[in-house]
């Protein structure tokens, strides 16, 4: 019996760059603001051509750990957006064929925790961000795609109320996800915009309050209501998010 290897992977000398400064960064010997030398500099530090540097410099901008400031020719070490790092995840989702009740069902472990949290660590900014977001879906006269935007942040800004990154970029990539299935219901279902609503104010006033477990009551029964809602504007839950 023969014995067959596998053959080796040869990884680009642009990765090599890219991965070995993505080190410097995580290991924070590199940090957020600090500049990198030019790219002739890199060039002679690695041994390698400025193309090579080029592309491996482009990769990392456009991963969000580089950025070029106005006016200047050097890279800035910077940290990825929030919207940034959902974008991707959210398009992974989609690739793996995920429906909407995988997303609402996601939400329902979610989003009624990171309310009671909210309750409990928000500040006085994190209520004004709160009711202005509920007061800008509470206009009546808001295009469907703007309605749409407003209820979704409403849920980011109680996930900013959380002082909590991590739950923050966990909830990034399925509001964008579920934004596609409110422009269908929220038109489609005439009492919609009036149930959001109300739900809004009910969670910002415990939040207010700090009654934690009022605010996990109301964002979970605000959450159910999107499954009723789908029902009634006749959207397949097993149906896959574009």
């Amino acid at each position: 019996m023969s014995v067959e290897f596998d053959q080796i992977l040869l990884v680009p000398g642009y990765r090599k760059v890219a991965a070995a400064i993505t080190d410097r960064i995580l290991s924070r010997e590199l940090r957020e603001g600090e500049r990198l030398p030019s790219e002739t500099e890199l060039a002679r530090q690695f041994g390698v051509n400025r193309s090579t540097i080029r592309e491996a410099l482009r990769e990392l901008e456009s991963g969000g750990l580089l950025q070029r400031r106005p006016g200047s020719k050097l890279m800035t070490v910077s940290r990825p957006q929030h919207r940034a790092i959902a974008k991707d995840v959210g398009r992974a989702l989609a690739l793996h064929d995920v429906t909407f009740f995988e997303v609402w069902e996601a939400l329902t472990q979610l989003e009624p925790p990171m309310a009671e949290i909210a309750a409990r660590n928000r500040t006085a900014a994190d209520l004004e961000s709160l009711a202005a977001a509920c007061q800008r879906f509470a206009d009546e006269n808001a295009e469907t795609e703007k309605a749409v935007h407003h209820a979704a942040e409403f849920f980011r800004c109680v996930g900013r109320a959380t002082h909590n990154q991590v739950l923050g970029l966990a909830q990034e990539p399925l509001l964008g996800l579920l934004e596609p299935s409110l422009r269908v219901m929220i038109d489609k279902v005439p009492q919609a915009r009036s149930r959001i609503a109300v739900a809004e104010r009910r969670i910002h006033e415990a939040i207010g309050r700090r009654d934690a477990e009022a605010a996990h009551t109301w964002m979970a029964r605000h959450i159910r209501d999107f499954r009723k809602g789908y029902e009634l504007a006749d959207i397949e839950f097993d149906g896959r998010i574009a």
